[in-house]
């Protein structure tokens, strides 16, 4: 057996605790705080949301226990789950923090009787497959969560909702930050680093055999650690190859996405990733179909369109899609311009590095025409096609629209699209599901305002995941 301690433990634990309910599995909560402190709190309150507790550290608690619960209620393990919790000052600043953070303590390759032999499972899931807890001394999970949170200067006036309701408001539900935590310490996680690709101990996670970058056709298992760190910010490549996710994603995730799809010339036809206009009409289905031409009105070849646009490049977007370089003037200008001209759609593109692209800001009701936003790398791609073009036509056919066979968040094949950006942002990259997805997910970055309480279909694709690397 080779295990790997990723998390020291220190001090003395303040036990004890609360477990979910006998159920298919049984999650505990370890409470490792100081008297006073986090589930110690002695600061009286009033009930709420079906949470009863009438101090602040045992309102917390409950939270815990209620997330503990619904996990448990889902997951199959004989053997309990011990989650070592504290709550502490975590970064934060007035209009953002850090809510919280879990992992698994250990990991655990070549045990008897592991699926998947050279693979790194944590210690809850190991121990689920081997049926006996594999280090009696050590909790399974270690999860830390912002003391501060509200406080002035810690995201301000937005503390954690401590009803078990999801009636949240403007707050920050904590039974749903416990959900994506505690689903990252059940194996929602790579322990490969996932900034350097570098394997731990030279073993792949058992994740990095379901991670699949969709441009090279390659699964991180068999990438070099350079293959692995650049995969890592290609957003909209970087995919899961489960068959359970993949199969879920049918029920849980919206048909329909927005995209840029590249008709002609063959060699560069696809989709592109778009950042969407807040402006102007939404992107539908059919959507725009239309020659693209660029504008060109700032040496030596860049189209800012900040100004109407002369004779020449009026005439060159004229029922056609236009280009536009991003920079100088607001995107609400740039679009107006070409849309004067003549224009049926507009095409900006980033003027420095970075993916996914953004959204489009802006507001003008008088725009009528749709535009997109691509990053710089997929705009030099389009730019080589057009730098043989002639004065009014370019041979490369596009649609802005909402391609509805493709499920928002998923690739065109049908794999759900994983957290990738560039660049890196080590704590989110990798080890989440992708932002594009709809109905927002769980296990995405951020915890979004509109999740429920779920973590399985038809509304989730968190469980489906852990089924795939073997829960």
């Amino acid at each position: 057996m080779m295990k790997n301690k990723l998390i020291a433990i220190c001090g003395a634990l303040a036990m004890l605790c609360c477990s979910a309910g006998w159920a298919a599995a049984t999650l505990t909560i370890v409470n490792g705080d100081p008297a006073g402190v986090g589930f110690n709190d002695p600061t009286p309150v009033a009930p709420v949301g079906g949470n009863a507790g009438t101090t602040l550290g045992a309102q917390r608690l409950n939270a815990f226990q209620a997330a503990a619960s619904i996990w448990g209620a889902t997951l199959d393990s004989s053997v309990p789950i011990r989650v070592l919790a504290t709550w502490e000052s975590l970064a934060c600043n007035d209009t953002g923090a850090v809510l919280g953070s879990a992992g698994a303590l250990q990991v655990f390759a070549n045990f008897p009787g592991a699926p998947q032999t050279n693979a790194w499972y944590g210690e809850a899931e190991a121990n689920k497959l081997t049926g006996v807890d594999n280090d009696p001394d050590t909790p399974e999970i270690r999860a830390r969560f912002n003391v501060n949170l509200g406080q002035p200067g810690c995201l301000t006036g937005l503390p954690f909702y401590l009803g078990l309701d999801n009636n949240h408001g403007d707050n920050v539900d904590l039974v749903a930050v416990l959900l994506h935590e505690f689903g990252h310490g059940l194996g929602f996680q790579t322990y490969t680093d996932d900034a350097t690709g570098e394997l731990l101990q030279g073993i792949p996670s058992i994740w990095d055999y379901f991670l699949l970058d969709n441009s090279t056709n390659k699964l991180w298992k068999d990438m070099s650690d350079a293959e692995r760190a650049a995969s890592a910010t290609r957003a909209g490549r970087l995919v899961w190859n489960g068959p359970v996710v993949t199969d879920a994603a049918r029920i849980v995730l919206r048909p329909g996405t927005p995209l840029l799809t590249i008709l002609s010339p063959a060699r560069v036809a696809g989709i592109q990733r778009v950042g969407v206009a807040q402006f102007g009409p939404p992107l539908a289905s059919p959507g725009v179909t239309g020659e693209v031409m660029p504008v060109v009105d700032t040496p030596p070849d860049t189209g800012l369109a900040c100004t109407p646009l002369a004779p020449a490049n009026a005439r060159a977007v004229a029922g056609k899609i236009a280009l536009i370089d991003r920079g100088v003037c607001p995107f609400v200008d740039k679009v107006k311009n070409a849309q004067n001209a003549g224009a049926i759609g507009v095409i900006i593109v980033d003027n420095a590095p970075g993916s996914p692209p953004p959204d489009l800001g802006g507001d003008d009701p008088a725009i009528v025409i749709p535009a997109v936003r691509i990053t710089l790398e997929d705009g030099r791609a389009l730019k080589a096609v057009l730098a043989t073009r002639s004065r009014t036509r370019s041979g490369l056919v596009a649609n802005l629209g909402v391609n509805l066979a493709v499920r928002a968040g998923t690739d065109l094949a049908g794999r759900v699209l994983m957290y990738a950006t560039d660049p890196n942002q080590p704590g989110s990259s990798v080890s989440h599901y992708d932002i594009s997805a709809i109905p927002n997910q769980l296990m995405e970055p951020a915890i979004n305002q509109d999740q429920p309480h779920a973590v399985a279909p038809p509304r989730d694709l968190t469980y489906p995941l852990l089924r795939d690397i073997g829960w």
